[in-house]
């Protein structure tokens, strides 16, 4: 029986695949920027994974992933910025640096004292960088509603922020009233209304943010049950032999309705 692969393995493996003389064509024309989509992707793919259970096929994905960071590290060996070892050891500082409750003496008796020493920690690695704001070190990359939640969640953490729901869902009005006032112009200016529905989509975040909840994460959800309910109303057309583009918006409007009340709570 052969022995399961280890580390090593992997590391040796993306080394081969990049050989200048006997590497694979694709993966020896890769760089740094050009394998980001990749990694994002299999990010997302862990995440699918995760969320529909499916723990077969997790490990298959956690190894895609693994493998973008193993890619990463050899593109930093190759241009001598860093190897596999030194992204170890980074991170493993900084988990050590950021538990000192864990790895140290610190006492910190609860989760919004471990929140708050974290934050601190993070803010002091910012000054250690020259970043001077709260908001420096996010990803300008990240999905934007993640982001819009990371900026606002650093931006309470300095204390800019509603205490209490009322203003936050005042807000989601407001921003509703300034989208339709822009669209119901005379001589409608689509970049203002864009900047309206920005606006709308950050207040609706925060929303999510203040009920405890994340958007994307909520966001799939209401994905998946459209997506779901739409591939039930068109087996319910093509019951009756028609396609969904036969019907009139009414019929469709009824179907819709009827998988709502009949198929789902």
């Amino acid at each position: 029986m052969t022995p399961p692969y280890q580390l090593a393995d992997l590391l040796a493996i993306m080394e081969t695949l990049r050989d200048p003389e006997r590497g694979c064509p694709w993966d020896k024309k890769q760089s740094f920027a050009s394998i980001v989509p990749y990694t994002l992707e299999e990010a997302y793919e862990v995440a699918a994974a995760i969320e529909a259970g499916q723990w077969d096929e997790l490990k298959g994905e956690l190894g895609d992933l693994l493998f973008q960071v193993i890619f990463y590290a050899q593109l930093g060996k190759e241009q001598a910025l860093f190897d596999f070892g030194d992204i170890v050891d980074t991170v493993s500082d900084k988990l050590i640096r950021r538990h000192p409750h864990v790895f140290g003496e610190a006492d910190l008796g609860n989760e919004q004292a471990v929140k708050a020493n974290w934050e601190a920690t993070k803010s002091r690695e910012r000054a250690e960088r020259d970043q001077t704001s709260v908001l420096d070190d996010i990803p300008q990359a990240l999905p934007a509603l993640s982001r819009a939640l990371k900026i606002q969640k650093r931006c309470a953490s300095v204390g800019f922020d509603w205490k209490t729901l009322g203003p936050v869902v005042d807000k989601v009005h407001e921003e509703i009233d300034e989208v339709m006032e822009e669209a119901l112009m005379a001589d409608v200016n689509p970049e203002r209304v864009a900047d309206e529905l920005g606006d709308l989509l950050f207040a609706t975040v925060n929303l999510v943010r203040h009920l405890g909840h994340d958007p994307e994460k909520v966001l799939r959800g209401a994905n998946a049950k459209f997506e779901r309910r739409f591939r039930k109303v068109e087996a319910l057309i093509a019951e009756q032999g028609l396609a969904v583009s036969d019907c009139s918006l009414e019929k469709l409007d009824a179907t819709w309705n009827r998988v709502k009340e009949t198929y789902e709570s």
